[in-house]
């Protein structure tokens, strides 16, 4: 299937940031991707899943959650990656911006959260339940998002690694507070990077059915 990419700019409340959208032909919906804490659009995992969704048929977008200025300032201070409400609202600006961009208007929103990236994208579709249709985690901290847990109402997969057992409890917590259709697949022997032989692919694969069936209702 051919892909073409195209640099954007993602205005986000006073900033601009930078982000990769990937098109395949006629895509069946957009997922929007959330890295983890001290990571960035080119997180080698999350770069690795997004070009599986988009062989699949689905158009993706990777930004940048902090600005080029920021980052310098989080790498001394680590403070910014854990701004759960900088990094929320962010992601809401870029929904609204897929949702309203000629080339992605119209197509069913879903958004992929990595690490502490899991909260920012429930939270943006705890405040945005018109447009976003789907989430997925992978490795996330789901419980970050707080309060915004009991809005979601997008069908919500929680992909947690067996050997990452702190992550998994606090998954287990923040299901519990959630009312949407929530699934939660612990992946064995995949530590919290799933960085281990098979586990990322096992990520791909369900990410992949999980969009397709609630974006584009392929079973």
């Amino acid at each position: 299937m051919p892909l073409v990419q195209h640099t954007v700019e993602v205005p986000a409340a006073g900033v601009v940031l930078e982000g990769d959208l990937l098109l395949p032909e006629a895509p069946a919906g957009i997922v929007v991707f959330a890295h983890g804490s001290g990571s960035s659009r080119f997180s080698v995992r999350n770069r690795r899943v997004a070009l599986h969704l988009a062989q699949q048929g689905l158009a993706t977008l990777l930004f940048d959650l902090l600005t080029p200025e920021e980052s310098l300032i989080d790498e001394r201070t680590r403070a910014l990656r854990f701004d759960i409400a900088l990094i929320g609202a962010r992601m809401v600006a870029a929904v609204d911006w897929v949702a309203e961009q000629p080339r992605t208007r119209g197509l069913s929103i879903g958004l992929f959260g990595a690490s502490t990236g899991a909260a920012a994208a429930l939270i943006a579709a705890a405040q945005r339940p018109e447009r976003v249709r789907a989430v997925v985690s992978r490795g996330g901290r789901p419980d970050l998002a707080d309060e915004a847990l009991a809005a979601v109402r997008a069908p919500t997969l929680l992909l947690v690694g067996g050997r990452d057992g702190p992550v998994i409890a606090l998954n287990e917590a923040a299901m519990a507070r959630m009312s949407c259709a929530c699934e939660l697949l612990i992946v064995p022997g995949a530590t919290h990077l799933f960085e281990e032989p098979g586990t990322l692919e096992t990520v791909e694969a369900r990410a992949a059915r999980w969009f397709l069936q609630h974006l584009a209702g392929r079973s």
